[in-house]
């Protein structure tokens, strides 16, 4: 690691203490880093899987695909982020143009589809085009959305909303839009003027360079989740496989995990998802007050089914949209396009990944979702019912906590929950330990781990974890506290062809 320069804001290693880190995602392995860079070796990281990466690792199935939970892509806010991938990647990555899409209509739209609506057929592009005139012809209509269900009509009106917005974000979310607040759009989600709207249909404009992630690196093999393995030998002697966090005692500041192991911690970094470390972890004196909060956060679960077919890859796209009902998934990822050893031979074989939501709302058997999926690839359009004998894998992985759901009454949970866990020297961290979608990229939850580190050691704000947003037309340059756009970036949509 490079030298590392001590300021006066912290003494590495002096009143620390002991550290325990519970789990090895992406924020795990951060603090784990930035620790051991500041010089502090007093920390252990337990990990209950028999690999480190969290939802980041990747798999090789038995026929020699590779395949991640979701469709992950390396964009990054952040200096320090492209740092350690540069450090630990070198030059063994990929350097990939988004092409995204929307299907539907049996034709492809390009993304973002609110942008874009002159692909429609005429009839669905009037509606659209009607119902946000509109909507955007009361002044400020969305200030006074409580949620987000009323934002989407209020921004996009009855034609877009019925059309993609609001059974798209359900397929997404799980969960009615009434439920979601409107504060974690930020980057996620393109808004557009009528005058925009309009001068894209009338003079038939295409409008696809928006969004954070025009470009995007990719490790050359492994995955995804070969970034984060190599942070294995850097933490050797301090990471611990196949031992799950059973207990924490508040009070005595006790850690017990499954093998036995019991830690006497200082500090505590907790990536479990918030509600389960409140409900079922934390023992002592908890008052209720703080469990019954934590209990009402909301998320979904996901089903990752991957696809492998024996055939050469017959697009370019990246990853794509699917708002209709005629197929389970919402998002799907031509996963091979990513890197060429992403399958056994990339002249030969391609690979779709493609994601399912669950919850109480949107309920998916299990035990027929694969074949539901390749239904679903047949009647989109993505294959034919012949290509089928050509799917030499099929790879299914279910996350029970795949989407921290930005719910109306998120973020007051969280102002009651997090500080009290902090007065215990416990910080919950990460994609499910902030519960904070808005900044659950890979890249934000490393720096989560990375900047809780940097304020043990050193003194130095957590950025992250207070980001906020703003809506803005193309969505750039709206991460008020923290964002450092990316070096490269572009439409990266190359080939618009409305066309396979």
């Amino acid at each position: 690691m490079p030298e590392v320069k001590r300021t006066s804001a912290g003494l590495p290693g002096a009143s620390l203490g002991r550290v325990v880190i519970v789990g090895s995602g992406p924020t795990g392995l951060g603090a784990a880093y930035r620790l051991k860079e500041l010089g502090h070796t007093d920390f252990a990281v337990y990990e209950r899987h028999p690999y480190i990466g969290g939802l980041s690792h990747s798999f090789l199935d038995d026929q020699g695909f590779t395949w991640d939970i979701g469709g992950h892509v390396m964009f990054s806010h952040y200096k320090y982020y492209d740092e350690v991938f540069e450090r630990l990647m070198g030059k063994e990555f990929t350097l990939n143009n988004r092409e995204s899409w929307v299907r539907m209509f049996d034709r492809w739209v390009p993304y973002p589809f609110q942008n874009n609506i002159r692909y429609l057929p005429a009839q669905e592009c009037y509606e659209c085009l009607s119902g946000l005139i509109k909507a955007q012809a009361v002044k400020d209509g969305h200030k006074a959305a409580r949620n987000f269900g009323e934002f989407i009509d209020a921004i996009f009106g009855e034609g877009i909303a019925r059309h993609f917005m609001r059974p798209y974000n359900f397929k997404v979310w799980a969960h009615p839009p009434e439920m979601m607040n409107k504060h974690w759009i930020g980057e996620r989600v393109a808004v557009i003027d009528v005058d925009r709207a309009l001068k894209n249909v009338v003079l038939q404009r295409d409008d696809f360079g928006w969004g954070p992630n025009n470009q995007f690196k990719f490790p050359l093999k492994g995955g995804t989740g070969e970034f984060y393995r190599r942070f294995g030998p850097v933490l050797e002697g301090h990471v611990r496989l196949n031992t799950a966090i059973r207990e924490i005692d508040v009070d005595a500041r006790v850690a017990t995990f499954s093998d036995g192991t019991v830690e006497k911690f200082d500090r505590l970094v907790s990536t479990v998802p918030l509600d389960l470390l409140c409900t079922r972890i934390l023992k002592g004196n908890v008052p209720d007050e703080i469990r019954m909060a934590a209990a009402g956060l909301k998320h979904s679960g996901g089903h990752m089914v991957g696809i492998g077919i024996k055939r050469p890859c017959p697009s370019t796209k990246s990853w794509m949209y699917y708002p209709e009902a005629n197929c389970p998934f919402y998002r799907v990822t031509y996963l091979s396009n990513y890197s060429p050893f992403m399958t056994p031979d990339k002249d030969k074989y391609y690979s779709l990944l493609c994601e399912t939501s669950v919850s109480e709302f949107k309920p998916v058997n299990a035990a027929t979702i694969v074949e539901e999926t390749v239904e679903g690839l047949i009647n989109s359009g993505m294959i034919s019912r012949e290509e089928t004998r050509d799917i030499v894998s099929k790879w299914h992985y279910y996350a029970d906590y795949a989407y921290p759901t930005p719910t109306v009454d998120r973020d007051q949970i969280l102002e009651q929950v997090i500080p009290w866990l902090e007065s215990r020297g416990i910080s919950s961290r990460g994609r499910f330990g902030m519960w904070k979608y808005e900044v659950a990229n890979t890249d934000h939850t490393l720096m989560q781990g990375v900047e809780w580190a940097s304020k043990q050691m050193l003194g130095e704000p957590e950025t992250t974890i207070g980001m906020s947003y703003r809506v803005t037309d193309d969505g750039r340059n709206n991460a008020v506290v923290t964002s450092e756009r990316p070096t490269v970036a572009g439409s990266g949509e190359k080939r618009l062809l409305n066309k396979g």
